[in-house]
């Protein structure tokens, strides 16, 4: 069990430290302020800096809490799904991989009713399943569940999984994920006489419910049959982890931008959008190949295979 403990680390820790390190530059590079335009002091930005290295979310209303709205990691907030994974890898050591597939299969049942009802009436307020990145009590029971009916639904997928055959996978899956995230904000107006559920948590739900698993499902039983696509579909693995780490640092002064500028529009801002994407993109590429696979090299020789 400790190695495996030692592995996750290896592979998730030390891209998690350099998005901390990004995301307290870019915050520094921001003016120091939090979202209301004060000035935070440097020695709470440190403190916070410390803190996000060891993985202790800081909680709302904190002096480290550096840019006042909430985030357990305001430095790079999308680290809260993180945190919930090692929770889930914990889980999965002590329990999870000790069910047996029936067990594992009311697990997964349990987990996705608790959550299903925690979105679809909307108990966040949030109208959306966007739960979890924050430290209260709210977001970290809806983060938690919304981590582990997944989790669990993967390892039940891989436990009993059996691939089929089916052509065009790829291009298909790409079809079907562009179509779902093109669908715009469902409104509770649209559907009035339904009162206490939110249509659009209730959607994001059914998705991840019903299409993620079965675009997973297929994608795991394709094979790449050309070069091209090989080389296509490694590099978008290799890349995901570290995009999505340096990702939000950038686009936190991407949104400065826009509130100082005060321009909303595509048509105003897509100069400026595509050079966010190309500066992600070539961060995150310089992060994989200078820092992120070579230092887990390194570590990897102080566990035994």
């Amino acid at each position: 069990m400790g190695g495996f403990f030692k592995r996750r680390l290896i592979r998730l820790h030390p891209m998690l430290v350099m998005g901390m390190v990004i995301g307290c530059v870019s915050f520094l590079l921001g003016g120091g302020v939090k979202w209301d335009g004060s000035e935070t002091p440097l020695p709470w930005v440190l403190l916070c800096l410390l803190l996000s290295f060891l993985f202790i979310p800081a909680y709302s209303g904190a002096g480290y809490e550096v840019r006042g709205n909430g985030e357990m990691f305001p430095l790079n907030g999308p680290s809260w799904s993180l945190f919930f994974e090692y929770i889930g890898n914990i889980v999965y050591a002590l329990l999870i991989r000790r069910l047996s597939t029936k067990a594992l299969a009311c697990l997964v049942a349990a987990t996705g009713c608790a959550w299903g009802w925690f979105a679809v009436t909307d108990v966040s307020g949030y109208d959306m399943i966007g739960v979890g990145w924050a430290a209260d009590s709210m977001n970290l029971c809806g983060g938690f569940l919304r981590m582990m009916f997944p989790f669990s639904l993967g390892m039940l997928l891989a436990r009993d999984f059996k691939p089929v055959k089916v052509s065009g996978i790829f291009c298909s899956s790409i079809a079907v994920l562009c179509g779902l995230f093109s669908i715009p904000y469902i409104s509770k107006d649209l559907l009035p006489c339904v009162e206490g559920v939110s249509l659009n948590s209730a959607f994001e739900y059914l998705c991840v419910l019903l299409v993620f698993p079965v675009i997973v499902w297929l994608g795991a039983s394709g094979k790449t049959s050309d070069t091209a696509s090989t080389k296509v579909c490694k590099f978008l693995g290799d890349i995901s982890y570290p995009l999505y780490i340096v990702h939000y640092p950038v686009m936190y002064l991407f949104y400065a931008w826009l509130i100082e500028t005060k321009q909303y529009t595509l048509a105003e801002t897509w100069p400026v959008v595509v050079m966010v994407f190309a500066i992600n993109l070539s961060l995150a590429y310089a992060c994989l190949k200078l820092y992120d696979e070579p230092v887990r090299r390194w570590l990897g020789k102080f566990v035994q295979k």
